[in-house]
């Protein structure tokens, strides 16, 4: 990492023989530029009807084309531009923009950026939890290094940018029931010190350089139309694929193990409605947001309401149980709440009836209500 040291003269007189430190110019990640010490970038302002140009990176994990969807609907197909390292699927790509964009690749990323006009941008490529834990060396490229890409490239060209945090980043020393916005984290695994990392530097930016940095601590998303992606919250998700195929599920969490969940519709409201909050109104830069708390104990007594013959054994995987044991049990978000006027839609029981129409289980429901 390469840092330049400056010197200038302290004093009225040019005869004055003291010199002051300052602020050294400094490479981020694999960035090829400087940005200097004076430097002052601000985001773009959307006056009128004009919409921003969006970017999300990441863009086929669990979040990103749903929330291409959310975006095409509210700026229009072609201002909101998808991208991932990997090949989409055809309703994808035929959905609306789509280009390849690797996080870890400086030039390429600037490309994009100048080339399609971009203006937000929301990073969510990222290993998390579990795949992290295997594969340490690639999540600390893709989670901090392609971190320190992207924050470049958002205060060089003005952009205002979301990057997503999540429970992960708390720790076993944190209170866990409820957790604050500001708390002591000290996480476990990769994952969550990356995502601390990216907290961090992002507030850093906005004080340092202006940048508009927002960022969510998301609790664990459950969505309908994706695979579990490898994190340690993915067992609801996994849970409703088997009750409606197979009537039956193998938990790798302890019955009783409580963490905050979320729908992924008031997951995308909540990241779109944040990016959209006028910046006076924002007290920080990192907020908690939540729906609901719940054990797969409790999970699967809602789900056997509709589906009678659903079965849940346990089969604890150590490595999971102990991220999901160092994580909050209820987050609190009580000043997204108040600050921007943060509100969720979907308790457990809607969460429920939603996942199990979605997966096909509409006849099961109805004979059971």
């Amino acid at each position: 990492m390469l840092f330049i040291r400056m010197l200038r003269r302290v004093g009225q007189s040019p005869a004055c023989g003291r010199w002051a430190p300052v602020l050294p110019v400094r490479f981020l990640g694999v960035s090829p530029r400087q940005i200097p010490a004076d430097a002052n970038f601000h985001s773009v302002s959307f006056p009128g009807t004009d919409h921003p140009r969006v970017l999300i990176t990441g863009g086929l994990g669990q979040l990103g084309v749903g929330l291409a969807n959310l975006l095409r609907k509210r700026f229009g197909k072609d201002n909101v531009v998808l991208s991932d390292i990997r090949k989409p699927p055809d309703h994808v790509f035929h959905s609306g923009p789509f280009i390849y964009s690797d996080i870890l690749d400086y030039k390429n990323l600037r490309e994009i950026v100048v080339n399609n006009r971009i203006t937000w941008l929301f990073h969510y490529s990222a290993l998390l939890s579990a795949i992290g834990e295997a594969n340490v060396s690639l999540a600390r490229a893709v989670n901090i290094t392609g971190l320190h890409n992207i924050l470049d490239v958002a205060a060089e060209h003005n952009l205002r940018l979301f990057v997503p945090s999540t429970i992960g980043a708390f720790g076993p020393t944190s209170p866990r029931n409820p957790t604050p916005d500001l708390c002591i984290q000290r996480p476990r695994t990769i994952y969550g010190v990356s995502k601390v990392h990216a907290e961090l530097m992002g507030e850093y930016y906005h004080y340092r350089y202006g940048l508009d940095f927002r960022c969510l601590r998301y609790p664990g998303i459950i969505s309908a139309d994706s695979q579990p992606g490898g994190g340690t919250t993915d067992y609801a998700v996994r849970l409703f694929h088997d009750a409606a195929k197979h009537g039956k599920f193998e938990c790798n969490l302890e019955a009783r193990t409580r963490l905050p969940m979320m729908y992924i519709d008031d997951c995308l409201r909540a990241t779109l409605e944040v990016m959209e909050a006028p910046a006076e109104s924002l007290s920080m830069r990192t907020y908690n947001v939540s729906a609901m708390s719940f054990t797969p104990e409790e999970l699967a007594q809602e789900v056997l309401k509709h589906v009678p013959e659903f079965q849940i054994t346990y089969n604890v995987d150590t490595v999971r149980q102990a991220i999901a044991d160092s994580w909050p049990m209820k987050f609190d978000d009580s000043n997204a709440r108040k600050d921007w006027g943060w509100k969720h839609d979907f308790d457990l029981p809607e969460l429920v009836t939603t996942m199990l129409n979605f997966h096909g289980s509409e006849t099961r429901v109805a004979q059971a209500n």
